[in-house]
This record gives structure tokens, sequence and C-alpha cells, in this order.
């Protein structure tokens, strides 16, 4: 009987977490059915679920036309080179606090990710000056400056966590290097697709400190196809599919080392 009833109840379970996967992913599966079809079929039949006819012209249009693969790789440049900054300066300031600070590093680090209590609109202004007293306006370098001011304290806030699983050893940078990165890389990997996926979806300071469509970042460049006079479905999906399914497909490959790299970086 109790078995009887353990096999109803996970039957019942899978059931409930296959309609919760199927309404998380329809939004997805919609987005991509429609940048497949053709304006007119947009227009005239909205509620078609499948495409009449198969059409590639909304991709093209996006990336050629509208110049939409450079605000990608604007993206992909901010995003790599935040990252990358924020990973070395963290890990270092992690490992520097969990060795030599271990009290006085504990407090500072809940004060550097006490940051985020603050909505970044409550900042704007403020960056907005500095960056423009720093001729900084309009250029990447015064973004990634802007992303690692928000990504490093909460970077290292969450390293620190890892490196208290590692035994510290000797009092030597090469122990560091050798030793203490490779046993806490899980989580440095999940604390880095973190750090980029930030960077990537950003919209606010992206939209606040550059003003040439060179330079745009694909957040703003999105919301400005919906700022269009003429509202074009098909770009504006095809542009959305562009965006959201390389970061579906990159979290389907790496989903497991997150959650590996998150557990193993529990404090007790």
């Amino acid at each position: 009987m109790t078995n009887k009833k353990e096999k109803v109840g996970n039957a019942f379970c899978h059931i409930y977490l296959i309609v919760l996967s199927l309404i998380a992913v329809f939004p997805l599966v919609w987005v991509l059915l429609c940048s497949v079809k053709s304006s007119g079929e947009l227009t005239s039949n909205p509620t078609r679920f499948f495409p009449k006819h198969f059409t590639l012209e909304n991709f093209t249009h996006v990336i050629q036309d509208l110049g939409f693969a450079k605000n990608i790789g604007n993206s992909l440049i901010i995003a790599i080179i935040t990252t990358g900054i924020a990973i070395v300066i963290s890990s270092m300031a992690a490992y520097g606090i969990v060795r030599f600070f271990p009290k006085l590093g504990s407090i500072m680090s809940k004060v550097l990710v006490a940051t985020y209590m603050f909505p970044p609109i409550l900042l704007a202004i403020p960056y907005s000056m500095v960056m423009a007293k720093l001729g900084l306006v309009n250029t990447r370098i015064g973004l990634i400056i802007v992303y690692l001011s928000f990504s490093v304290p909460y970077a290292v806030w969450m390293l620190v966590g890892f490196f208290k699983t590692v035994p510290l050893g000797a009092n030597k940078f090469q122990t560091f290097i050798q030793i203490v990165l490779p046993l806490v890389m899980p989580g440095i990997v999940a604390t880095a697709i973190y750090t980029f996926i930030n960077a990537w979806n950003e919209f606010l300071y992206s939209l606040i400190l550059i003003n040439s469509t060179d330079k745009m970042t694909v957040s703003v460049a999105l919301k400005s196809l919906q700022g269009a006079e003429i509202l074009n479905w098909g770009d504006m999906m095809a542009a959305s599919a562009l965006v959201v399914v390389p970061s579906v497909i990159f979290f389907m490959f790496i989903q497991n080392k997150i959650a590996g790299g998150m557990t193993e970086g529990a404090v007790k």
C-alpha cells in the first residue's frame, strides 16, 4: 500500500513538473516560431502557432540591415572584459580576506555586498556625473568600470565562501596560483558565469552612458526596436531569439557546473 502511494505521489510530482516546464518554455518556443514567420503572416494571423511559410528574412534584416551583429559584438566584448577583470580582482581579494584578515574580512565582504541594497536607478546620476568628468561617457571602458563596481563586490562575497573550504597552506603567492585556485575553480566558474550574464543583460547604465549606435549593447538595441514608429514584430522576435537562445543553450551545457559550484561554496 505504501509503495502504491509512493508511485502515485511520484507520478503526480512528475506531471506537475512537466506542466511547469511547458509553461516556462512556452514563451521561448513562441518567440522562435514567430521569428521564422513572414511579416504578413504575423500581421494577418498573429495567433497562429506554427508558421505557414518558414523564412529567415527577419534574421537577415536584423543582422545585416539593422546592424544587430555589431550590438552583439559590443555586448560580448564588454561582458567578457568585465568578467575577466572581476574574477582576477575578486579571487585575489577573497583569498586575501580569508588568508590574512578572516575576522575583519568577513565584515568587509558583508559591507561590500550591502551595495546591492541600493537600486541601480539611485546611482544613475552620480555615475553619469563621474563618467562625464573622467571623459568616459559613450565609451566601452566607462561602461566596464560601472559594471565592475557592481560585479566585484558580489564576486568577492561569493568567492570568500569557496576559499574558506580550502586549506590555505604556506603564505606564498605560488600556493594561491598552483594549489588554491584549482581547488576553488568550480566557484570561480559559477561566479564568472553570474558576472557575465549580469553584464550581458544590463540595460540601465548602457542606455545612460552609451549614446552612439556603433557602441550600443544588445539590451539597448532590442529596446530601440520597440521604440520605432512602426513596430516590426518579426524583427523584434528575431532579435529576441538572437539574444536569448544562445544563453539558454549555454546554460543547458553548464547548469551542472553552476549547481555544483554554488553547492561547494555553501558556508556551514
